[in-house]
């Protein structure tokens, strides 16, 4: 929790730099105005969710991230350069969590992992974004050289890399589908349903109402917090003014 609360911290502080206040920015999430990731409206149901988010939502942000250590805004590049790092525990803690689980554990575990497995594979696999011919951002980006992959390309490079593992977990991916290609040296896979995608996005999904609930509930309950602080920061600001005034 507070690793994430600091991949947070890193972004909005980027964000100042454009000239948004992170006040500006809460008021944007809390109406529905500002996007944020599909895969936070979906729940966790038990032990197994926790190590499959570390292994494949965290893995999808990583293949999402590493590119934009190069993006062309400095502040926003510094950032993800500590977010991967940080991620990256995650995905491993995620994945030792399965390995425990499945190659370890009872069969009981093992059908857990596979249950979680099936919930969370589409739902990763939408973390791209929308393929790149429905994205009304992906080109500009590529343009603008925000990033260096396409959502498309990522996803194949995501479902490359987890196969392998997902086999050696003896998890089986719940795509029918699924298969090698030797002519593209990668594998074919079924899209994510996309109505689910934007129907998420628009805030229908399984959890976003009391996900956005409970976020506006601890802004508002943090309100006496917040301004204690900032009482406190003007009382300092006065007295390092008078200080400096007696000492001229």
């Amino acid at each position: 929790m507070q690793d994430e609360a600091g991949h947070g911290l890193y972004l909005y502080s980027a964000a100042e730099t454009l000239g948004v206040s992170r006040d500006e920015l809460l008021e944007l999430l809390h109406n529905g105005k500002m996007k944020y990731s599909s895969i936070f409206n979906y729940p966790t149901l038990n032990w197994a969710d926790i190590g499959t988010v570390g292994w494949l939502v965290d893995g999808a942000a990583i293949m999402n991230q590493v590119q934009l250590q190069k993006t062309s805004y400095g502040p926003y590049s510094r950032a993800m350069i500590r977010i991967c790092k940080e991620e990256s525990f995650h995905q491993r803690q995620g994945y030792d969590i399965l390995l425990k689980m499945c190659l370890q554990g009872t069969p009981e575990q093992k059908a857990m992992a596979q249950d979680a497995m099936n919930r969370f594979w589409y739902p990763a696999l939408m973390m791209f974004g929308p393929s790149d011919k429905d994205s009304v951002h992906s080109a500009q980006s590529m343009q603008w050289k925000i990033k260096i992959n396409t959502n498309d390309e990522l996803r194949q490079k995501f479902v490359d890399q987890t196969v392998p593992q997902a086999e050696y977990l003896g998890l089986t991916i719940p795509d029918p589908n699924l298969k090698w290609n030797e002519e593209k040296g990668g594998y074919d896979f079924s899209e994510p349903d996309w109505d689910e995608f934007f129907d998420v996005i628009a805030g229908n999904g399984p959890c976003n109402a009391e996900r956005m609930d409970a976020r506006i509930t601890a802004w508002e309950d943090g309100a006496w917090f917040r301004e204690g602080l900032m009482a406190h920061a003007k009382k300092q600001d006065a007295r390092r003014a008078a200080a400096r005034m007696a000492a001229e």
